[in-house]
């Protein structure tokens, strides 16, 4: 795996202690590296790889991490290191899909402090805000948050209001978003490209941590949330050209198993017109649970085709964690 300690932003980029309005060294110490392997076989390791590595953040006093999900989803072995250089394995106690957050317990002592939680809800566009990722104040960023705005994922994810950070922190992974008064606001889910002041900048996109507060008790002692399972299609698409058009296919999965082919267009789900990426997904979500049939209406080389795909729930095809 990739080694992340050898770098370092440069200073005029770090956040200073004397500028804070909080202990930084104490927010900072609650970031864990975490480092997960994934069996070749699993549903995941072809998209998302067999060794992963990214942050995660204490947010408990027993050590309980928060980070984003693909990192840990079908792992075998996670370790979690400290900046005071402990070192623990750790239990992939929890992913929830609809909001890409994950759980991981660990397996021993970290001895690092847990970050209070706040409510990206209180956050402004334009705040001062900083993006940390484990290793201290070399690996943290102060940031602007430049807009809050509804997110779609190609991979069958919508967020109705997503923070998006700049400058763009490189290793995002799980990262912290933390707010003026050193409060946990988000964890770092992407790299993106965002418009502001006429140009276009790299920055992240970050999950709200008001999602976790409804589903962290179910995500605890369950697993996973407590609510009714999404239908999921395995169907990757994109937007050009004003058209949501099929990008990829999940192998084996429904659409793949329909018929439905890349490049085909997506018009109208359930006699509804289509009319963005986040619409198709919402759409298909609203027929109801995991399971239904979704009827899809294509355009293939200007052939309307009309189908009806199988949905599942992803989950089904994700191997559990187990401890040893």
């Amino acid at each position: 795996m990739a080694d992340l300690s050898n770098w370092a932003f440069p200073p005029e980029m770090q956040p200073k202690p004397e500028e804070a309005r909080f202990d930084l060294e104490a927010a900072l110490d609650s970031m864990v590296l975490l480092r997960a392997d994934v069996p070749e076989d699993a549903f995941t390791a072809g998209i998302l790889g067999t060794e992963r590595i990214g942050n995660g953040v204490v947010i408990r006093d027993d050590g309980l991490v928060l980070t984003i999900g693909y990192l840990i989803t079908e792992a075998t072995t996670i370790w979690l290191n400290t900046n005071k250089g402990t070192a623990v394995p750790g239990h992939p106690l929890a992913y929830d899909q609809p909001t890409g957050f994950g759980l991981v317990q660990p397996l021993g002592r970290l001895g690092a402090p847990a970050l209070a939680r706040g409510t990206a809800a209180s956050s402004r566009v334009g705040d001062d805000v900083v993006v940390a990722g484990h290793g201290g104040r070399k690996h943290a960023l102060k940031a602007k948050l430049i807009a809050k705005r509804e997110f779609a994922g190609y991979w069958e994810y919508v967020l109705d209001e997503a923070l998006f950070t700049a400058p763009a922190h490189p290793h995002w992974s799980g990262a912290a978003l933390l707010g003026g008064e050193g409060r946990l606001l988000g964890i770092g889910s992407l790299m993106v490209q965002e418009e502001l002041g006429g140009r276009t900048v790299q920055g992240n996109m970050i999950v709200p941590i008001d999602l976790l507060e409804p589903i962290f008790e179910d995500m605890v002692k369950l697993g996973r949330a407590k609510r009714p399972s999404r239908p999921w299609l395995g169907l990757y698409a994109t937007e050009v050209k004003g058209h949501v058009v099929v990008s990829g296919l999940a192998g084996g999965g429904p659409a793949e198993r329909t018929g439905v082919q890349v490049g085909d267009i997506v018009i109208e789900v359930a006699g509804g017109r289509v009319s963005g990426l986040a619409d198709l997904f919402r759409k298909i979500w609203s027929i109801g649970t995991a399971g239904v049939e979704v009827p899809l209406t294509l355009v293939r080389e200007g052939t309307v085709s009309r189908v009806r795909v199988s949905s599942t729930d992803r989950q089904n095809l994700l191997k559990k964690p187990a401890l040893h």
